[in-house]
């Protein structure tokens, strides 16, 4: 299991970046041309979501992007330091739907785009955990 960790300000200009960096990653791990798209979008969604959590609650802090091969799957997390008012892990449902609710339209999109997604809000941030299927073992060196 190879791991990329990447850490970036709090400004929109960075989440692009994040979205080339997840993209090139995915393709090396061995996801499916077809499905870079959805792992670029849900990553760029993902990470503005936390960009704006940031510039609202705590500028100063980075936002985290974790990139991982794990058992076949491609896994992004991406973690963020603001507070979050809804303590409940949330867990999306293979045909989207939340268990227990969150209304929140970026992690619906997100949990459109990606096979498995995992919400996880706390007081000091939120996690969001996406995966999605790849055939390679690793990451490999450029």
């Amino acid at each position: 299991m190879a791991t990329v960790e990447l850490t970036f300000s709090a400004l929109p200009a960075h989440v692009r970046t994040a979205r080339l960096v997840a993209t090139a990653i995915a393709r090396r791990t061995g996801v499916a041309e077809a499905i870079l798209d959805e792992v670029r979008l849900a990553v760029g969604e993902a990470c503005s979501r936390a960009v704006e959590a940031h510039r609202l609650h705590c500028p100063g802090e980075p936002v985290r992007i974790e990139l991982r091969d794990d058992a076949g799957r491609f896994e992004v997390t991406v973690t963020d330091a603001a507070p979050s008012e809804d303590v409940t892990p949330q867990v999306l449902e293979a045909n989207g739907s939340l268990m227990p609710e969150i209304d929140n339209l970026g992690i619906a999109v997100i949990a459109g785009l990606a096979d498995d997604v995992e919400v996880l809000p706390g007081p000091k941030g939120m996690r969001i955990r996406m995966s999605w299927p790849a055939s390679s073992p690793g990451i490999a060196a450029p």
